[in-house]
Parts: C-alpha cells; sequence; structure tokens
C-alpha cells in the first residue's frame, strides 16, 4: 500500500534551519492537500502547517512566521521550511496527505515520521 516517506530531519542548534521533505513511496501519485504533523514526547499529535488543494495555507500559531509548507510544481513532493527553530520544536514530524493517481483517490496517508532535535 502507497505510504508517504518522510526526509530532512536531523539535530539542529537554537535558531537553525532544516527542510523536511515528504514524497510518496510509489510513482505516478500526486498530492492534493497535505499537512504537516508533530509528536513529542508525553503528547499528542497536533497539527503545525497545513496545505489545501487550492494552495491556502494555515499554520498553528507557535509556528507562523518561522514555518512555510508547500508542493512542488509537479505535486510529487511536500516541504516544511522551518527557520528560526526553537527546544520546543523539537518532535517526531509526520506528512499527512490526501494522493491521486488517475481516478484514484486515497484519503489521510501518514508517513513514518523523521525526528527533529532543536538543542539550546
Amino acid at each position: 500500500q502507497v505510504q508517504l516517506v518522510e526526509s530532512g530531519g536531523g539535530l539542529v542548534p537554537h535558531g537553525g534551519s532544516l527542510t523536511l521533505s515528504c514524497t510518496p513511496s510509489e510513482s505516478g501519485f500526486t498530492i492534493n492537500s497535505a499537512a504537516w504533523y508533530r509528536q513529542a514526547p508525553g503528547n499528542e499529535r497536533e497539527m503545525v502547517a497545513k496545505i489545501t488543494m487550492g494552495g491556502t495555507t494555515r499554520y498553528d500559531d507557535s509556528v507562523r512566521g518561522r514555518f512555510v509548507i508547500s508542493r512542488d510544481n509537479t505535486r510529487t513532493t511536500l516541504f516544511l521550511q522551518m527557520d528560526n527553530l526553537k527546544p520546543a520544536d523539537t518532535a517526531v514530524y509526520y506528512c499527512n496527505a490526501d494522493l491521486a493517481k488517475s481516478s484514484l483517490r486515497l484519503r489521510e496517508i501518514w508517513g513514518q515520521g523523521t525526528q527533529v532535535t532543536v538543542t539550546p
């Protein structure tokens, strides 16, 4: 079954930047609406950024002005540009998306997650 594959996580100092990427595990799928979530130890998973099929974006207050969600022109890769990172941003980051391939529509597909750690 098709999944999403995230990459780009890592260890970064306070104030640093990272760019996360997310792409379908099988070719031929495009990304419609999508979102990035994160889950820190002991916390519930929370949405940090969302992009609609038409390109409208929405951000959680905690990341607005520092994170940018986007898709490439082919709609095969989802990005999360993260700037001015803080230790509070430390979490496993997950992408979630509705996918399309010809007439096939798949909803709420998840990735396996990528760890982001921000040191003080």
